[in-house]
C-alpha cells in the first residue's frame, strides 16, 4: 500500500537483534568506550542541516570529551559522490556516513563498502522495517517533505491544500522549489509524486516558473524571508523551527499524501576509526540523542521511547506516501532526467 499512516503506538518492540534475523548485538561496554577514546576521532559524512549536525557533534563530545567529531556536511547526491570519488582513489576517510537518500545504503552495501553493526538501541527500539536485515545500516530519522506558504502574503483560505492547487495560475512565479539531482529528500519526494501524480503534474508545475534551489533545507529559508510565498517542497524539520523562532511560515500536508523520507547511517567497512565509529553509531541511535533531533532540530524520531514535542502535527495522524529505497537506487538517472527535462536544469 503505497499512501500509510504511521505511528508509534504500532512499531513492534524488539527485544534482541536475533529475533528478526540481524548479527548480534553490540553494546555500549567501558571496554568500547576505552578502545574508542584511544583512536580518539570520528569523521561523520552527513546531509543533515549544519545546525542539526553542529548539535551532534556537541552532544557526542560533551559525553565523550576524549573524541573530537569532525562533520563533512553536503547535499545527499554530492555526498554520495564524494564518497564514491574517495573511494575511486583509495581514500578512505568517512567512518559512519548519513544521507537523505536511503538508496545511497542500497548501493553502498551492494559494493560492500557498509560493516554489519547493530547499535543496542536498534535492536531494542527500532521496528524491523527501518533496520537493515543483515545489519548494514538503519533508519537513524524520518523526514517529511512538505508544501508551505508566507503567512504575510497568503491567507490559510488562499494557501494550496494539495499539490493539484500549486498548478493554478495565480501561483505562476511565486514557487520555491528544491532539486533532486542535489537533494536526496527531494528525489524520494519526486519519486512518490511522480508515481502517485505522473510526470505530467511535474511538466505542468515546471511552467509555473519557479525559483529553482539546491537543498530541501533551503527552500523553507527562501519562503521565511518572503522571496517567495509559497514552497512546493521542503524539510518540514526546517519549516518547524523557522516556525517555532517566530518566522511567518505555516506547513500544508498535502491531501494526496506527505512524502515520508528515511534518513539512514552506516559504519563503514573501511572506517579509519572503527571503534569510535561504532560509538557514535550507538549514540546516533539512543534516546538521547533522539530526543535532542526532536526538541532541537524538528525531526521525526523512529525510536520507540522518543516523544513528539507539543505542538506539532502526530506523525501518526498524516498520510503518508513511502518508497522502496532499492526502487530509488535503480530508476535515481531516469528521475532526474524527467525532472531536467520539464524543468530545464
Amino acid at each position: 500500500m503505497r499512501a500509510i499512516r504511521f505511528s508509534h503506538a504500532a512499531l513492534l518492540t524488539v527485544l534482541c537483534a536475533p529475533a528478526y534475523g540481524l548479527p548480534a548485538v553490540t553494546p555500549v561496554t567501558p571496554e568500547l568506550v576505552q578502545v574508542a577514546e584511544k583512536e580518539g576521532a570520528v569523521n561523520f559524512y552527513t546531509s543533515v542541516d549544519v545546525e542539526v549536525a553542529e548539535k551532534v557533534k556537541k552532544a557526542f563530545e560533551a559525553k565523550y570529551p576524549r573524541i573530537k567529531v569532525a562533520v563533512e556536511r553536503n547535499g545527499a547526491q554530492r555526498q554520495f559522490q564524494r564518497l564514491a570519488q574517495e573511494y575511486a582513489s583509495r581514500i578512505f576517510n568517512a567512518d559512519v556516513v548519513n544521507s537523505a537518500d536511503a538508496a545511497h545504503f542500497v548501493v553502498w552495501k551492494r559494493q560492500g563498502w557498509l560493516a554489519a553493526f547493530v547499535p543496542e538501541d536498534v535492536a531494542r527500539h527500532y521496528a524491523p522495517e527501518y533496520v537493515d536485515p543483515d545489519g548494514r545500516f538503519a533508519t537513524w530519522k524520518g523526514s517529511l517533505c512538505v508544501v508551505g506558504y508566507n503567512t504575510k502574503f497568503v491567507t490559510p483560505s488562499e494557501a494550496p491544500k494539495s499539490y493539484a492547487d500549486l498548478l493554478d495560475p495565480k501561483w505562476r512565479g511565486l514557487i520555491v522549489k528544491a532539486h533532486p539531482s542535489y537533494s536526496g529528500t527531494i528525489l524520494t519526494e519526486t519519486s512518490v509524486v511522480a508515481r502517485e501524480l505522473g510526470w505530467g503534474f511535474f511538466e505542468r508545475l515546471g511552467k509555473q516558473k519557479v525559483m529553482q534551489v539546491q537543498s530541501s533545507t533551503e527552500s523553507p529559508k527562501k519562503l521565511a524571508v518572503g522571496e517567495r510565498p509559497v514552497m512546493a517542497d521542503g524539510t518540514e524539520s526546517n519549516m518547524f523551527t523557522l516556525k517555532e523562532a517566530g518566522a511567518p511560515v505555516e506547513i500544508v500536508y498535502p491531501l494526496e499524501g506527505t512524502p515520508f523520507v528515511p534518513s539512514p547511517t552506516a559504519v563503514l567497512e573501511r572506517a579509519p576509526h572503527p571503534n569510535a565509529a561504532r560509538l557514535f553509531q550507538s549514540f546516533l541511535y539512543s534516546l538521547e540523542l533522539q530526543q535532542l533531533l526532536i526538541d532541537e532540530g524538528g525531526e521525526r524520531s523512529l525510536h520507540r521511547l522518543a516523544r513528539e514535542r507539543p505542538g506539532r502535527k502526530p506523525l501518526g495522524t498524516i498520510k503518508l506516501l513511502t518508497e522502496d529505497p532499492a526502487v530509488i537506487a535503480d530508476q535515481a538517472n531516469e528521475i532526474k532526467a524527467n525532472y531536467t527535462r520539464y524543468f530545464g536544469t
